[in-house]
């Protein structure tokens, strides 16, 4: 689990930059209040604009304050073989030997159908099969960039770049937004060099999130809607998986938006957002969905979810979640993060049974995830903290080493 909870974190980062309770409140536009409760332990997570805010008011990055995810135990060199292996995938020596074309069994479908296999993977919290996959997938993918053919090449571009994007989730996840942002970089390259007018603007989409995890929320406010506006421009939207992507940016620059507090701005992105979606289901059915941005009716409930938890509304979170069905088409990762809003929700009207009931689903949906979620930890530990312990919390504590 993380190695250290956000409050003790808390006074050591404001410590560190020599800043009294008062200073960092008056920095960050937080009330001493609130970080006297933190860094007391009698509260130990906060809704996530107001952790944007103190990491502004830190001068660090989102990801400094909240910690490594919880399953990840170290970083630098003392990484684990597998994501060691990963790192290096990514960034090749330098000088190296340029690739070799492809042999006559090199199958550039069945190499995209690997690279899909991996994204599903993902959205499992399947990490360990993922990395182990990941640095074959790269090198084969760059084997192809260098087909004699034209149409292979690009082909072969597209897929690089598909799967250093996916190398790039990987790395957010085990807590390395450098390494992210490096590999997204470089997908971005890839993505300029293939035939599909959609895979730059998808990436675009995963740095936004990226930037998001290191607090840059402006920056990725701003990537998102231009990526946004240049698909529409570009008649993109005439598609489903036009649409698609164009909605999942949409999205993520109103999560941005919400999370800088300006949320009649998110609130106008997610009306529009909304709108657009009803169209997916009346435009012909596009390519793999694994391989696209995930957009639907059901995604943007799951998001305006997540919204109005970090508006501070949790009766309007469990309002839009009660009695919701996904569709078949949204990936199993979403249904876990709608699992926790609803737990956070609880958490916050002070429902611990609620909560616990909520994480219990998500234990059974998404064991490895919920581990690599610090926003998870951070729920425990506030219901662990209450004088009264539902039933089930402490099996969730042991799972998550929280507790005594």
């Amino acid at each position: 689990m993380a190695n250290d909870d956000l409050g003790r974190t808390l006074r050591r980062l404001r410590r560190l930059a020599s800043l009294t309770q008062e200073e960092l409140a008056e920095r960050s536009d937080v009330s001493v209040d609130v970080i006297r409760q933190l860094e007391q332990r009698r509260k130990h997570s906060a809704r996530l604009p107001t952790l944007h805010a103190l990491a502004n008011g830190l001068g660090v990055e989102l990801t400094t304050l909240l910690g490594d995810p919880p399953a990840v135990s170290s970083t630098g060199e003392n990484d684990g073989p597998r994501f060691v292996a990963v790192r290096r995938a990514i960034m090749p020596a330098l000088w190296g030997p340029a690739p070799e074309p492809p042999g006559p069994d090199f199958s550039l479908t069945g190499l995209r159908e690997q690279i899909a296999d991996g994204w599903t993977q993902y959205h499992a919290a399947e990490f360990d099969k993922v990395m182990t996959a990941l640095p074959e997938l790269i090198s084969d993918a760059r084997t192809a960039t260098a087909s004699t053919d034209d149409e292979d090449r690009r082909g072969g571009f597209a897929a690089l770049g598909k799967a250093l994007q996916l190398a790039g989730h990987v790395a957010v996840r085990m807590g390395k937004t450098d390494l992210a942002l490096i590999s997204l970089e470089r997908a971005i390259d890839a993505a300029g060099l293939s035939s599909d007018p959609l895979l730059r603007p998808m990436i675009v989409n995963s740095v936004a999130w990226t930037y998001q995890r290191q607090g840059r929320l402006g920056d990725a406010l701003s990537i998102a809607l231009h990526a946004a506006d240049d698909i529409r421009d570009r008649g993109h939207t005439g598609t489903a998986d036009g649409l698609k992507v164009w909605g999942a940016l949409t999205m993520s620059a109103a999560t941005s938006a919400a999370r800088s507090n300006d949320y009649k701005r998110a609130a106008a992105l997610m009306e529009n957002a909304e709108t657009e979606a009803a169209r997916v289901t009346k435009l012909p059915e596009g390519s793999d969905s694994r391989m696209v941005s995930v957009f639907s009716p059901s995604s943007v409930r799951v998001e305006r979810v997540r919204l109005a938890v970090q508006y501070g509304h949790p009766e309007d979170a469990l309002a839009l979640a009660k009695g919701m069905r996904l569709a078949k088409d949204v990936p199993p990762s979403w249904r876990t993060w709608l699992l926790l809003d609803v737990a956070r929700a609880h958490t916050d009207l002070g429902d611990a049974a609620g909560a616990v009931k909520a994480l219990e689903s998500l234990r059974r949906a998404a064991p490895a995830w919920m581990q690599h979620h610090t926003l998870a930890v951070a729920i425990v530990r506030d219901l662990w903290a209450l004088p009264n312990h539902p039933p089930g919390l402490r099996s969730l504590a042991e799972f998550l080493g929280v507790g005594e």
